[in-house]
């Protein structure tokens, strides 16, 4: 990861992570790359996904390290988990201050706390509400301190070339857009909402004749570049929180459904939670504000959004148009939309406050993670082995991500010849093996989402 050091840097951080992905996502790359642009210390990374801990790194008295989001993501595919758990085994003991940075805890919560138990972990970053840490951390208590934070942030870079986009599109010519998926039914009744606001609002827009472009078809997702694009050509976007509102400690709810679905794969969502989760709906108030609800905010494209805490951030007719959960005032949404008087007070408000207040950027994240990390003296003096030591972790680094775009590129090139060669069943068995790194990626980002 780029590392800048713009003073004498005492402390050491070790960042570790798991991604086998080529090309990376932005929001990933950007927290990634967040600590070795705005850490007062130097940084260290190490990804499990891929690699194994280095004996000089052991040797190297930290004083912090930090389990990324992506490594705790891992739990979605547990023989991947149990694959990357084995390797940081031989980092118990490392460190004197330990953080985890997990997102969608309703799903194998059990798995996190088991963790943080068993790596002592110090200090729970979490995405989740305070009403929710009871049900998701119940045995943390003592053990490790707890803060929220948001699901992604803001990178300079990125907001830059944002800027660049939307003042090279002079019209915007979609009244409204919307791009998302129908989510599994585990996520539950909240999940559901995403896709449910997205054939309301089409219909009832289309139907006074409005410019929409609305989709909740995988074939239609953008990313990268092309997003931002997207959304500075809309005047306005509808929006519902991340998250869930089923709690899955274990995981069985979910392995259930993607059985059932599996095999009656019209099922609607009544008839798989009647089978695999019933009266578990709503057991969870699992909800918090998306990087794309700062994506829009960036883009300065009203967003339209179904009432909720959007993690203390947005707040109703001050930076967004509220929508109700069971969409009894969109008539009166769409009248506003179409009378479009408050587009420019809100969207203006939004970037403002939002944007270029600092106030929900990287750099924000990292001061808050070494406040709570960096307290007393460095753990250990600086000096010619420690500078050594980063050398050796750079070169490192740059060899294990040149490793992943090769393991990806043979990958590809391995299923094109799979599904042109082998049969059927042998196809149902491997589908099932890379299910952590396809399917199960794609469903952990559409819950943050």
């Amino acid at each position: 990861m780029p590392h800048r050091r713009r003073q004498r840097q005492i402390r050491n951080i070790l960042v570790v992570y798991s991604l086998v992905q080529h090309p990376t996502r932005q929001t990933i790359r950007d927290s990634l790359d967040a600590f070795g642009e705005y850490s007062n210390a130097r940084c260290y990374f190490l990804n499990l996904g891929v690699r194994r801990v280095p004996w000089w790194l052991r040797r190297i008295e930290f004083d912090a390290v930090i389990f990324h989001t992506t490594f705790l993501s891992e739990r979605w595919n547990p023989p991947a988990f149990r694959r990357v758990l084995r390797r940081a085994s031989r980092l118990r003991g490392m460190g004197r201050f330990k953080a985890a940075l997990p997102q969608d805890e309703f799903l194998r919560s059990e798995v996190v706390q088991s963790f943080v138990e068993s790596f002592d972990v110090d200090h729970i970053f979490s995405v989740g509400p305070p009403s929710t840490w009871p049900q998701l951390y119940p045995d943390a208590a003592g053990r490790a301190a707890l803060s929220r934070v948001l699901t992604g942030y803001l990178h300079p870079g990125t907001v830059e070339r944002i800027d660049r986009i939307v003042d090279s599109s002079a019209r915007r010519p979609i009244d409204i857009g919307y791009r998302s998926r129908h989510m599994a039914p585990w996520l539950g009744r909240h999940g559901q909402l995403k896709g449910h606001i997205g054939e309301a609002v089409k219909e009832a827009a289309q139907s006074r004749g409005l410019r929409v472009d609305i989709s909740t078809r995988a074939s239609d997702t953008l990313s990268g570049d092309d997003w931002y694009r997207f959304l500075a050509s809309c005047r306005y976007t509808i929006g519902v929180e991340g998250g869930a509102s089923v709690h899955d400690p274990d995981g069985t709810v979910k392995e259930c459904a993607d059985r059932y679905t599996s095999a009656q794969p019209s099922a609607a969502f009544a008839e798989v939670e009647r089978k695999c989760f019933p009266g578990r709906d709503g057991g969870i108030d699992y909800r918090a504000l998306s990087p794309r609800h700062l994506e829009a905010c960036a883009t300065r494209t009203c967003q339209v959004l179904v009432e909720g805490d959007y993690s203390g951030v947005l707040k109703p007719e001050v930076h967004y148009i509220p929508l109700r959960r069971d969409l009894g005032n969109l008539d009166q949404v769409l009248d506003r939309i179409q009378a479009d008087a408050d587009r420019a007070r809100l969207v203006e408000a939004a970037y403002d406050e939002v944007v270029a207040s600092g106030e929900y950027t990287h750099e924000r994240l990292i001061r808050e993670v070494e406040g709570r990390a960096f307290v007393g003296p460095p753990a250990s003096a600086d000096g010619w082995s420690l500078e050594v030591a980063h050398l050796l972790s750079r070169i490192a680094e740059r060899a294990a991500r040149g490793k992943v775009a090769l393991y990806v590129a043979v990958g590809t090139r391995l299923r094109v010849w799979a599904m042109r060669t082998l049969p059927e069943p042998a196809l149902r068995v491997i589908r099932r093996r890379v299910a952590g790194t396809t399917a199960e990626a794609a469903a952990m980002q559409s819950a943050a989402d």
